[in-house]
């Protein structure tokens, strides 16, 4: 494989693109799938940090409908990425991949509470360091924790994986015209109306000058093909 065009990136994975075909819960076929590429990642001497969603298991005010306080239906969803993150590093260290597991809540029983100090020296170490509980606070996703990490780590590129393979003019499932970009600015983005995350993870991306490439998980050698610097998915810049 040629030399890969970033050194330190920061992967969000949708926690639903864990799930596989099963859509809810946890596939651990397609797991470690994704490990097995982290591990190539790493051989690479890419440095990988990795967020997770939580919406395999609960999405915090859309799932709880309005029956629960948004501060704390937001709270499970950061336990639930929490939980995805323990799956994924486990599977990890079970194939000898090493990694850890940083929260932004305190559960010093599961999980070390981040520092951006810590983190960036376990990447330097060649770990594949794991970003849980998103920002630690209510009311932002886990795009918002996935753009705030990789610019408090200084990751070259936001490597989005999500269960579509880039940006498009319209919903592709709804609109059969929508055309689908290669490249595209955050302030055309915008313009368009085109939410693929949510307007503060957005923002804040465009404010650091952190490129975003979405692409689908659903080959994770995706990952790989993005190192290679070919032509996958859509380039946010």
């Amino acid at each position: 494989m040629s030399e890969p065009v970033y050194r330190r990136v920061l992967l969000k994975l949708s926690g639903e693109a864990l799930a596989g075909d099963k859509g809810a819960g946890l596939d651990f076929a397609m797991i470690a799938r994704v490990c097995d590429t982290l591990k190539e990642c790493l051989n690479l001497g890419v440095q990988v940090g990795l967020v997770v969603g939580g919406g395999n298991f609960w999405r915090g005010a859309k799932n709880s409908g309005g029956s629960m306080v948004r501060a704390r239906a937001d709270h499970m969803g950061m336990l639930a990425t929490v939980m995805n993150c323990l799956a994924v590093a486990d599977v990890c260290e079970q194939k000898g991949i090493p990694a850890e597991v940083y929260s932004a809540l305190s559960m010093p029983a599961v999980a070390n509470l981040y520092t951006r100090r810590d983190a960036v020296r376990q990447l330097e170490q060649g770990k594949v360091v794991l970003f849980a509980a998103g920002t630690g606070s209510p009311y932002f996703s886990t795009d918002t924790g996935a753009v705030l990490r990789a610019a408090e780590i200084g990751a070259d590129v936001i490597l989005l994986a999500k269960n579509i393979d880039g940006v498009y003019s319209a919903d592709p499932a709804k609109d059969p015209a929508a055309v689908r970009y290669d490249k595209i600015s955050y302030e055309e983005m915008l313009e368009k109306r085109l939410m693929v995350m949510d307007l503060t993870a957005t923002s804040m991306a465009m404010e650091n000058r952190i490129p975003v490439l979405l692409f689908a998980l659903k080959d994770p050698d995706n990952i790989l093909r993005v190192l290679r610097g070919e032509n996958v998915g859509t380039v946010i810049s």
